[in-house]
């Protein structure tokens, strides 16, 4: 049987997930519930249904095609019945004009990598290559390891994007095929991190600490989210975290985004948490010089 695993999206060009021009390929499912995570669309492992009425063009098929009758005509848009909704896709099927999207596809690493391997001259000039990212990619473990080792295979340049928050065994199953790690850091607050994450912060530091003492550069990314962690004391507390490791690994600060807010409506959710504005570029500048206090190596990320 191929392996096979759930995706939500493939980005060509990326330039923020690690070094030159890459492909990130992005996997459904994650163990935290960020509070301002702007791809909601990512925390459920199974696919979703996804609405934009500003795309309906009125045509109703997708209502006549729903096996469940969960679609309806409502006065202003179709009206999603999300009790009876089981998230198949075949109303989709139907809606050329992608007011309805299912948010998750499954492929196998064969297709997956064949899509990567579309943009392969963009990654020998510029020392690009392959990122997995999510949601938590390694939730997903046999696809992972799966599609990192034929890459690897197939010569490419291997990056995992990762909150962490999994077995370490699951690490041990990738790291040969891995050539760096983006680790992201919340907070290093307990109480905080399970506040704004909905999970402890014991297992992540823990494997930190033991990423850090592998051959695998760490690269570790820090979201700047006012109302969590975006004040001094709690940029200086994560900069001790990091400082104690047996590897300082390089730091790089991102400023949150309001982006991700309207996907919650999309999928028929309420956005757990807006935040009215993200933080300054001076505040970014001088958290960035506080963590290069502690000989960090900082920069503000994109």
């Amino acid at each position: 049987m191929p392996v096979t695993g759930i995706i939500f999206d493939i980005k060509k060009f990326a330039i923020h997930d690690g070094p030159g021009i890459r492909t990130t390929v992005f996997l459904k499912g994650c163990p935290l519930s960020c509070l301002w995570c702007h791809n909601p669309e990512s925390q459920d492992p199974r696919p979703a249904l996804a609405q934009f009425p500003r795309n309906c063009i009125g045509c109703l098929k997708c209502i006549d095609a729903c096996p469940q009758g969960a679609l309806s005509k409502g006065e202003t848009q179709i009206i999603i019945d999300r009790a009876k909704c089981t998230n198949c896709g075949i109303c989709t099927e139907t809606c050329y004009a992608e007011a309805l999207v299912l948010q998750g596809r499954e492929v196998t690493v064969e297709e997956a990598l064949a899509e990567v391997e579309k943009d392969r001259p963009f990654y020998e000039n510029s020392g690009g290559g392959m990122t997995l990212s999510g949601g938590e990619p390694l939730m997903q473990i046999d696809f992972a390891e799966g599609l990192f080792g034929a890459a690897k295979e197939a010569g490419l340049h291997n990056v995992l994007d990762t909150c962490g928050h999994v077995p370490w065994e699951y690490f041990e199953r990738v790291l040969p095929y891995v050539d760096l790690v983006l680790y992201d850091v919340k907070s290093a607050d307990p109480k905080e991190h399970r506040r704004s994450t909905g999970q402890s912060i014991g297992l992540i530091q823990s494997n930190l600490r033991r990423l850090t003492q592998t051959a695998t550069p760490v690269h570790i990314r820090v979201p700047v989210v006012p109302g969590h962690n975006a004040q001094a004391e709690d940029i200086r507390a994560i900069a001790e975290l990091l400082s104690g490791l047996d590897h300082k690994p390089t730091v790089e600060l991102l400023k949150y985004h309001r982006l991700g807010e309207g996907k919650y409506e999309s999928l028929g959710q309420v956005c757990p948490e807006v935040i009215e504005e993200p933080p300054s570029d001076e505040l970014m500048q001088e958290l960035c010089a506080s963590m290069q206090n502690y000989d960090l190596r900082c920069k503000v990320g994109g």
